[in-house]
């Protein structure tokens, strides 16, 4: 299946690296004093995996402003920190060895994805790495996808590439880029509470080989 494709590209958190669960509660318990709310473990769940669907909506959702989460929520993330408790799924370790050129698109930021990259060893795995902001657009959006797709010159010409994440959000951007997405299902539909389609739909890649 892996040789279907011209070019991979892949999300970061939640498909490639997470994060120790004790991490994400300390990060949620500081945020949670700057802005005069406690989070519950299972809203600190939902938010940091981004199980249903955008972050954003769901903090509105909550009566929560989602810049004043955001700014809050950076404020608190330690990158060295971060990057010592992330950890890297060992069944990611294939992308290491694609002859294909390889992006990442990710939605963590990059004063927190460059450490993370350097410490679980993956920063060569990718031959150009986009971190989304507001100026690129947030997948589902395509824009940033196809700006990665660029870098990699495989935009035109018939190529075909397939984008691989763990979220609704990444399918989608692949979607409306037209990639082929693979789901990555870490957390469980139960957890989840609902689907993810994809046109794959896996719980480790070594389904994919």
């Amino acid at each position: 299946m892996v040789s279907e494709y011209d070019f991979w590209l892949l999300d970061l958190d939640g498909t490639l690296i997470d994060v120790e669960w004790s991490y994400t509660r300390e990060v949620f318990d500081r945020v949670g004093d700057r802005l005069g709310r406690e989070f519950t473990d299972r809203e600190a769940d939902i938010l940091w995996n981004g199980l249903t669907g955008s972050r954003d909506a769901q903090l509105r959702a909550w009566g929560i402003e989602p810049s004043a989460f955001w700014d809050a929520f950076h404020a608190e993330e330690d990158p060295l920190v971060r990057a010592e408790q992330t950890y890297l799924h060992e069944d990611a370790a294939f992308v290491g060895d694609l002859e294909t050129p390889v992006g990442l698109v990710t939605h963590c930021q990059q004063f927190l994805a460059d450490p993370v990259l350097d410490h679980v060893g993956i920063r060569d795995w990718f031959d150009d790495v986009l971190c989304c902001t507001p100026e690129t657009g947030w997948k589902p959006d395509p824009t940033p996808v196809e700006q990665v797709m660029s870098n990699l010159g495989v935009a035109e010409n018939g190529h075909q590439g397939v984008l691989a994440g763990d979220g609704a959000g990444d399918v989608g951007a692949a979607w409306n880029a037209g990639l082929d997405a693979i789901h990555v299902e870490r957390v469980g539909h139960d957890r989840r509470g609902r689907c993810v389609l994809g046109d794959y739909r896996v719980q480790s890649f070594e389904e994919l080989f």
